[in-house]
C-alpha cells in the first residue's frame, strides 16, 4: 500500500463557511496573503486553503482508490466552475467569488490535484515525487501568479521546490522525505538568482524560506526569525 504524509502535507483546517475570513494551517502562508495587494488576498487564501484541502485528503486516506475517488470530485468539481455556478460548497463558492473573476481558470485550479493524486496513485517513487513537485507546487504558483497579476518565468521552479521541500518534511516515508529533499536542492541551483518584483514576493517569501529548509535538517514553522526572513523579502525583493 502507498505511504502518505503523516498529516496534511499543508494543513487542513476546518472547511470554511461562505462569507467567513479563510484561517489557513500555514502560519506561513497566511502571512504571505497578508504580503498581497488587499484586493487579492481572499483570492490567495481561497487558492491556498484548496491545496490544504486536497493535503488533508490525502492525508486521512487509507485506500488509494477511496482518496482517488475524493479528488477526482474536486478536480470535476473545479473544472466545472468554468462555465457553471458554484455548488453550495464553501470553499468551492469563496474560489468562484474571489478566485476565477481575477483571471485563473477552473481547469488551472484543477490542475494542482494532479500533484496530490500522485501521493496515493501507486508507491510514491522518485518519478511520483518529481510529479508532486511539479503537479501541485508549479501549478500552484502559476495559479497564484496568473491571480496576482505577476510574470515571472522563475515561479514555476520556486514553486516546485516550495512542493518538495513541505513534502521532504510531512510525509512518513524517510525514504520519500529524502528524496523530495534531494529534488529540491537540485532545483534549487537551476533557479537564476536576482530581486523579485513587489507582486511576485508573497510567492517568493515561501520559496525562499523553503530554500533554505531544503538544506536544513529541522523545520520550525512560525518561527520569529522566519517570519523576519519573509518580512525582509517583502521589503528588499532578495
Amino acid at each position: 500500500m502507498p505511504q502518505r504524509p503523516s498529516t496534511p502535507a499543508s494543513g487542513g483546517g476546518p472547511p470554511p463557511r461562505a462569507g467567513e475570513e479563510l484561517e489557513l494551517a500555514d502560519p506561513e502562508r497566511a502571512l504571505a496573503v497578508a504580503y498581497a495587494p488587499s484586493d487579492r488576498r481572499a483570492g490567495l487564501a481561497a487558492l491556498f486553503a484548496l491545496d490544504e484541502r486536497f493535503g488533508a485528503v490525502v492525508a486521512s486516506t487509507s485506500e488509494p482508490m477511496i482518496g482517488l475517488m475524493r479528488l477526482a470530485w474536486w478536480r470535476e468539481a473545479l473544472e466545472k466552475l468554468d462555465k457553471d455556478p458554484a455548488p453550495a460548497e464553501p470553499l468551492l463558492r469563496l474560489l468562484a467569488d474571489h478566485v476565477i473573476p481575477l483571471g485563473p481558470s477552473g481547469a488551472a485550479l484543477a490542475a494542482i490535484e494532479n500533484g496530490w493524486a500522485a501521493l496515493i496513485d501507486g508507491e510514491p517513487d522518485a518519478a511520483a515525487i518529481a510529479r508532486h513537485g511539479r503537479e501541485r507546487g508549479a501549478n500552484l504558483f502559476l495559479t497564484a501568479a496568473t491571480l496576482l497579476g505577476v510574470d515571472d518565468s522563475r515561479l514555476p521552479l520556486a514553486g516546485e521546490v516550495w512542493a518538495l521541500t513541505d513534502l521532504g518534511y510531512r510525509h512518513s516515508n524517510a525514504e520519500v522525505r529524502e528524496e523530495a529533499l534531494a529534488r529540491a536542492r537540485q532545483l534549487t541551483s537551476d533557479l537564476p538568482p536576482g530581486r523579485w518584483a513587489p507582486a511576485a514576493r508573497p510567492l517568493a517569501a515561501l520559496f525562499i524560506l523553503a530554500r533554505r529548509d531544503a538544506a536544513a535538517t529541522e523545520r520550525a514553522q512560525g518561527r520569529p526569525d522566519r517570519m523576519l526572513r519573509m518580512l525582509a523579502l517583502r521589503l528588499t525583493g532578495r
